[in-house]
């Protein structure tokens, strides 16, 4: 039988790998020195999972005690640099990669939450914030507006429905079927999103309508 916790780790670490890769590519776009590659990588890598543990205040971030997580966000800073992903065929594996990521570590985020003795509300928070907390702190980095906050397709709403799945399931004690199903739905709204376009309201910007007293006066009578 599968052991839950690592499961747990090998999740993680992949979504470090691809989040890496993305990092890397985000620094080629901005023409940046391999610093720069590497910085960009870790922050996409490792910054959701910083900021979720140090939310969670169990010990040091595993991304400090456990050195298969820098190594990781480093491997896939290298593999951004040495090789151009762009292209049709980068076009293709680009959305499943990034769709991936964020299911596994809204899933992973959920689950670790509900293992140091939080509530479901509290583990699908910190289950979005794990998914989309690295590439948040990546643009910010950048000076751009993170596209978190709107003009794109679903993203933290696909993270959210990933974590209240993993919850869900954690909670009825399936937590190793819970990690690969809420995946699944987390990485396959993403992309059903991407393809189809969905995207959240913008703000309407709605007025109260101003009275009008030309309904209220009397008419006047023509002479």
């Amino acid at each position: 039988m599968l052991d839950p916790e690592a499961v747990i780790r090998w999740l993680d670490l992949s979504g470090v790998f691809f989040n890496a890769i993305l990092g890397g590519v985000v620094a080629r776009e901005h023409r940046l020195d391999p610093i720069g590659f590497a910085v960009l990588a870790v922050l996409s890598g490792l910054g959701g999972g910083i900021i979720r543990d140090t939310l969670l205040q169990a010990g040091p971030p595993v991304a400090f005690t456990d050195n298969a997580y820098v190594f990781t966000a480093l491997v896939g800073a290298a593999i951004a640099f040495s090789i151009r992903l762009e292209g049709r065929a980068w076009d293709r594996a680009y959305p499943p990669i990034d769709a991936l990521a964020l299911g596994v570590w809204a899933v992973v985020g959920a689950q670790k939450t509900l293992a140091v003795g939080l509530g479901p509300l509290a583990a699908i928070i910190l289950g979005m914030v794990t998914a989309v907390g690295g590439g948040f702190v990546r643009d910010m980095v950048l000076r751009r507006i993170p596209t978190i906050l709107g003009g794109s397709t679903l993203y933290a709403t696909c993270a959210l429905a990933a974590a209240g799945v993993a919850v869900l399931l954690t909670g009825l004690g399936l937590s190793t079927l819970a990690s690969f199903v809420a995946t699944a739905v987390g990485a396959g709204l993403c992309l059903l999103a991407r393809y189809r376009g969905w995207v959240l309201p913008a703000g309407t910007g709605w007025r109260p309508p101003r009275p009008s007293f030309r309904r209220i006066l009397p008419r006047r009578k023509k002479s």
